[in-house]
C-alpha cells in the first residue's frame, strides 16, 4: 500500500468529522517568562518543520469514494497562517484563556490545508513565578494520535533551555505537484486490485508459524469477542449524550504526580486507576448536582489504548485501539469506587479487549471505503459508550520552546457525535492536566464539573490517607 495513504483508522476520523463534530485533538500549555517575538516562534517552526513532514501535506480526496484519502504535499504551504497570534485583554486571567481555548478549539482546521495550527497568546497575568505566556495547540487527530503528539512535542521543543539547532534540512523543500483526480482514482483502483495479492503473501509467510498464528488468532478472538459483547446494549442516557453543536466548552484541572502516585502505592492497583476513579467521583457529584438520580448508574467510558510499539515511536497517524470501561457513579465512597475500577481495569486487560478492538481496525482495511465511512458516522450515533477518557503519560522531564520552560500541558480531545463531554488527561513533568471538553450548550456548568473533579481529588487523597508535605485538601463544593 502507498505509505501515504491514510490507513482505515486515519480515515475514519475524517469520515466522522462533520458541522459539530471536529476532529481535532489540542492542548493548552503554558510557558514562564514574557513572550517571545512572534516572527521568532514563525521561524523556530520552519526550521523544524522538515522534521515531521505530514505537517507539510494536506489530505486529497480519492474521487467517487473509491479509495481511502492519502497525503500530498501542499504546495500553497505558508507557516505563517499555521503559526497564528492572540492577545488576552486586560486581566489576562484563567478564565479568560480558558474562553479563548474554547472558541480556538471549536473551530474546525480546514481540510484543505496542512491539519495543524498553532496560537501564541499574550497578555496572561503573571503566576507564581512571574510572567507567563500560552501556545494553544490543534491537530487533526487523522494526523495524531496521543503517544505520536508526546513524539511531536520532543520535535518542536528543547529538552534544555538553550534553544538546539535543528538538524540541517539540506536543499529547500519544493513540494510534488498536486495529483490529479484521474491520478489519485487510478492508484487507488490499483491498491485495491493488489490487495488480494498482498493477503495472499500475508498468509503464506504467516503459514511458516502456524503455532504463533494460532495463539495470536485465538487471543484475538477472544479480545473481538470481548469488545463487541461489551458493545452489543447501548450504553445508559445521560446528560452528556446529546445531539452536540459547534460550539464548546473548554476547562481544565492540575494535580501533581506524585499524589496520584503515592494513592496508587497505598491502595494498589495503577495510576490509571486513579485517574479513572476521580473522573468517576467527579461525574457522581456533577450528576447529583444536576439533580440526575445515580443509584445503580454505571455510565460506559471508552478509554483509548495505545498499540504503538518501539519501531512505531515517532511516526505519525494513530495506532490506538480500545476499552469500553464501566464507571460507577453511584459509588460515592472513594475506596469503594476505586477497588471496583481497578477490579474491572484488571478484567479488561485480562479479556484482551484492546486487541480485539485492533483486530477490528484491522480487518475494516479489507472493507471498501464507502461501507467503512458509513460504518464510521453510524458508531459514533449508536451511544456505545457515554463519554471518551483519555490518560497518556507525557515526558517527565522539562521542555522548552525558545528557551522558556513549559509549566502546564492541559490536553483537549475532541467530541463526536452524540458526544457532550470529553475528558482528556496527560501527565507532564511530575505534574497531571486534566482537560474537560464540553459543548457548549450541553454543558454550560462545566466550570462546575472541574470543581467536582478538585473535590474528588481531595476525597480520594484523605481516604487514601496520603500526606504531601504541607498540602492541605481543600473542598471547592460541599460534600454530595
Amino acid at each position: 500500500m502507498n505509505k501515504d495513504r491514510l490507513t482505515p483508522l486515519d480515515a475514519s476520523f475524517l469520515d466522522i468529522e462533520d458541522g459539530s463534530a471536529h476532529m481535532h485533538v489540542a492542548a493548552a500549555l503554558t510557558f514562564e517568562g514574557a513572550p517571545p517575538r512572534y516572527e521568532e516562534l514563525v521561524r523556530s517552526v520552519e526550521e523544524r518543520l522538515h522534521l515531521v513532514p505530514r505537517y507539510r501535506q494536506r489530505v486529497a480526496f480519492v474521487p467517487l469514494g473509491q479509495g481511502r484519502p492519502r497525503w500530498v504535499d501542499d504546495p500553497y504551504l505558508n507557516i505563517g497562517y499555521h503559526v497564528r497570534h492572540a492577545a488576552l485583554p486586560e486581566p489576562g486571567d484563567e478564565d479568560q484563556l480558558r474562553a479563548l481555548a474554547g472558541r480556538v478549539f471549536a473551530q474546525p482546521l480546514d481540510l484543505d490545508k496542512p491539519l495543524w495550527e498553532i496560537w501564541l497568546v499574550e497578555g496572561l497575568e503573571d503566576g507564581e513565578d512571574g510572567e507567563r505566556f500560552a501556545v494553544l495547540s490543534k491537530t487533526h487527530h487523522a494526523l495524531v494520535d496521543g503517544i505520536a503528539g508526546v513524539d511531536l512535542m520532543n520535535v518542536l521543543f528543547d529538552t534544555q533551555r538553550e534553544p538546539a539547532v535543528p538538524p540541517e534540512r539540506g536543499a529547500r523543500w519544493l513540494a510534488h505537484p498536486m495529483p490529479s483526480d484521474a491520478q489519485l482514482l487510478g492508484e487507488a483502483l490499483a491498491e485495491r486490485a493488489a490487495g488480494p495479492l498482498d493477503a495472499v503473501r500475508s498468509a503464506t509467510s504467516l503459514a511458516r508459524h502456524p503455532r504463533r498464528v494460532v495463539g495470536g488468532l485465538a487471543a484475538r478472538a477472544a479480545g473481538l469477542g470481548s469488545f463487541l459483547a461489551s458493545s452489543i446494549r447501548p450504553a445508559p442516557s445521560s446528560p452528556y449524550n446529546v445531539e452536540i453543536g459547534p460550539h464548546r466548552r473548554f476547562a481544565w484541572v492540575r494535580w501533581d504526580l506524585p499524589e496520584a502516585k503515592a494513592i496508587k502505592d497505598e491502595l494498589g492497583g495503577t495510576v490509571n486507576d486513579v485517574m479513572l476513579t476521580v473522573v468517576t467521583l467527579a461525574l457522581g457529584r456533577h450528576l447529583y448536582h444536576r439533580g440526575v438520580s445515580t443509584e445503580g448508574l454505571e455510565l460506559r467510558a471508552f478509554i483509548p489504548v495505545s498499540v504503538r510499539d518501539e519501531s512505531g515511536r515517532g511516526d505519525p497517524g494513530n495506532q490506538v485501539a480500545g476499552m469500553m470501561a464501566p464507571l460507577p457513579v453511584w459509588a460515592r465512597e472513594p475506596t469503594v469506587c476505586f477497588e471496583l475500577i481497578s477490579e474491572a481495569m484488571t478484567s479488561l486487560k485480562e479479556s484482551g479487549q484492546a486487541m480485539g478492538a485492533k483486530a477490528l481496525t484491522e480487518l475494516s482495511g479489507f472493507a471498501s471505503p464507502t461501507i467503512m465511512s458509513q460504518a464510521a458516522r453510524l458508531a459514533t450515533r449508536g451511544r456505545l459508550f457515554n463519554l471518551v477518557v483519555t490518560n497518556v503519560p507525557g515526558p517527565q522531564l522539562p521542555l522548552y520552546l525558545l528557551g522558556h520552560e513549559m509549566i502546564d500541558f492541559l490536553p483537549m480531545v475532541p467530541l463526536a457525535p452524540g458526544q457532550g463531554l470529553g475528558v482528556a488527561i496527560m501527565s507532564y513533568n511530575g505534574r497531571i492536566g486534566f482537560g474537560l471538553t464540553g459543548d457548549w450548550d450541553a454543558l454550560p456548568d462545566l466550570d462546575d464539573l472541574a470543581s467536582d473533579l478538585r473535590a474528588a481529588i481531595g476525597d480520594l487523597v484523605e481516604a487514601a490517607g496520603v500526606q504531601m508535605g504541607d498540602r492541605r485538601v481543600r473542598r471547592t463544593r460541599a460534600r454530595a
